[in-house]
C-alpha cells in the first residue's frame, strides 16, 4: 500500500511533466477535453504522490486502499499519466488514448485501473462518495474517500443533495476537493450561476471548509492532508483555486476554452516537441 510522500521541488517537476503528457496525450487524441485536464495536475500529483492516498497499483481494488472518486471524469486526462507511472498500467497505452482497442478514452470510467465509478454525466461523484463514506464508516473501516469535482459541476443539483447527505451522517472520512478553475463550459462560473461565497456555504451545509492555491503543489499537500486529519465531526471540502488550461497561454485567458482543441503544432512549441 503505497502513501509515498515526495518533496515540494520533486513534486513540482512532476507536475510540470504530468502536464506535458497530457498536452500530448491531447495532441494524439484532440477530443479529450485538455483546458479541464490541465487545472487539476497538481491535485492529482499531490494525492497519488503527497503521501495523501493509499493506493496499490498491483491491486486496484484492494480493500485497504482509499477511494478515489473522480467526479469530473472528463478533466481528468492528466490523471491517465500518473497512473502509468504509478503502476497501474503500461506506458505504453499513453499512446494508444481513444484508439480503437484501447480502455483508455476520452471519458474515462472503471475498466481504467485506478478508477472506481463511470465518470460522464456530471453530477453524481459526491452522491457516490458519500455513499462509498457511509458504508467504509459502518464496517469500522479508516478508509477515507476523496473526491474531485469541477467548480462547474457544482451548478447540478445533485450535489447539494449529497452535501446535506454527507453532513446529516458526519461523514468525517470524506473529503471533497473543488477544482475551482472558475469556468464552466460556456463562459465564466461567476457568468452562469454564480458560486461564491463557495466556502460560506459547505459550511452553513454542516462542512469544514479550506482554501488553497490548487497550484502551489507545497500548499495542496499541506491543505489536504490537514483536512484528511482534522477532527471535525463531520466532511471536509478543499476548495483549490485553479487556472483553467493551465500552462496554456492560449487556452488560460479564453472564457471558452473548454471547448477549444489546441493543434498539435501549439502542443509541440508548449512541451518543446521532446517525448
Amino acid at each position: 500500500m503505497s502513501e509515498e510522500k515526495k518533496s515540494p521541488d520533486e513534486l513540482r517537476a512532476l507536475a510540470a511533466r504530468f502536464r506535458a503528457d497530457t498536452l500530448r496525450i491531447h495532441a494524439a487524441a484532440p477530443e479529450t477535453r485538455v483546458a479541464s485536464s490541465l487545472s487539476a495536475v497538481e491535485i492529482y500529483t499531490c494525492l497519488f504522490y503527497g503521501g495523501l492516498l493509499r493506493h496499490n497499483p498491483a491491486n486496484p481494488r484492494d480493500p485497504a486502499r482509499d477511494r478515489l472518486i473522480v467526479s469530473k471524469g472528463h478533466g481528468s486526462i492528466s490523471l491517465y499519466p500518473i497512473l502509468a507511472d504509478r503502476g497501474f498500467f503500461p506506458k505504453e497505452e499513453l499512446k494508444r488514448v481513444c484508439r480503437p482497442g484501447s480502455f483508455l478514452g476520452g471519458i474515462p470510467d472503471p475498466v481504467i485501473p485506478g478508477y472506481e465509478t463511470v465518470n460522464g454525466s456530471l453530477g453524481h461523484g459526491p452522491g457516490v462518495g458519500s455513499g462509498m463514506a457511509l458504508a467504509l464508516k459502518r464496517q469500522g473501516s479508516d478508509r477515507r474517500v476523496v473526491v474531485v469535482t469541477g467548480d462547474g459541476e457544482l451548478h447540478e443539483g445533485a450535489v447539494w443533495e449529497a452535501f446535506l447527505f454527507a453532513a446529516q451522517h458526519k461523514l468525517d472520512n470524506l473529503v471533497l476537493i473543488v477544482d475551482d478553475n472558475v469556468r464552466c463550459m460556456m463562459d465564466n462560473t461567476a457568468r452562469v450561476v454564480g458560486l461564491a461565497p463557495l466556502a460560506d456555504k459547505f459550511r452553513a451545509f454542516g462542512w469544514s471548509a479550506d482554501e488553497v492555491d490548487g497550484h502551489d503543489v507545497g500548499a495542496v499537500c499541506e491543505v489536504v492532508g490537514r483536512a484528511m486529519a482534522s477532527k471535525f465531526e463531520g466532511p471536509r471540502a478543499v476548495i483549490a483555486h485553479t487556472i483553467k488550461g493551465k500552462g496554456a497561454p492560449s487556452l488560460e485567458g479564453d472564457p471558452l476554452c473548454h471547448i477549444r482543441t489546441l493543434t498539435p503544432q501549439e502542443v509541440e512549441e508548449l512541451t518543446g516537441g521532446a517525448p
